[in-house]
């Protein structure tokens, strides 16, 4: 086992010499000396830089758009903006239609013209936002803490703080 290590840490170190010869004349043209240690390592590193450039050009250049899965930045501005657009016209349509019935309340005599107020109805059109303003279960103990925690103290409220900021 041991041998073969020291067999191919030989072959790997062992200086080779790589000749360019003219055919014609025998003239050396180019020559290097090189170990399979060197060839590795130059092969290893160009792989890598070669994978590196790659990734590089396709990750800051047009060409991700090729992808599949990647769209391109103009692409995505548009949707945005046509996101805002259909949001914003559905809002005035709501406010339309609202309009519109309460136009035809008036012309039905459901309801007397001087009663009718545009502002009035589109205010109802309106949609306001759903906030649940009840307390949690956590909430509430954390205020049951608190209050308990004053009582302990005796004194409650600010003016047990100034106490407190007047001792320090």
């Amino acid at each position: 086992m041991a041998r073969k290590k020291r067999d191919l840490r030989k072959k790997l170190y062992t200086k080779n010499r790589l000749v360019i010869l003219n055919e014609d004349t025998f003239e050396e043209i180019f020559s290097f000396k090189l170990t399979l240690m060197n060839v590795f390592v130059v092969f290893s590193l160009g792989g890598i830089f070669l994978i590196l450039v790659t990734t590089f050009i396709i990750a800051f250049t047009p060409l991700r758009e090729f992808i599949p899965g990647y769209s391109s930045t103009q692409l995505k501005k548009n949707a945005t903006q046509l996101a805002i657009k259909s949001d914003s016209l559905a809002v005035a349509l709501k406010k339309n239609e609202a309009y519109i019935k309460g136009i035809q309340k008036v012309l039905r005599g459901e309801l007397d013209y001087a009663k009718f107020n545009k502002d009035s109805i589109l205010s109802e059109a309106e949609e306001t936002p759903h906030l649940n303003m009840k307390a949690s279960e956590e909430e509430i103990e954390l205020r049951e803490e608190v209050n308990n925690i004053e009582k302990e103290s005796g004194s409650g409220g600010k003016t047990g703080n100034k106490n407190k900021k007047a001792k320090k």
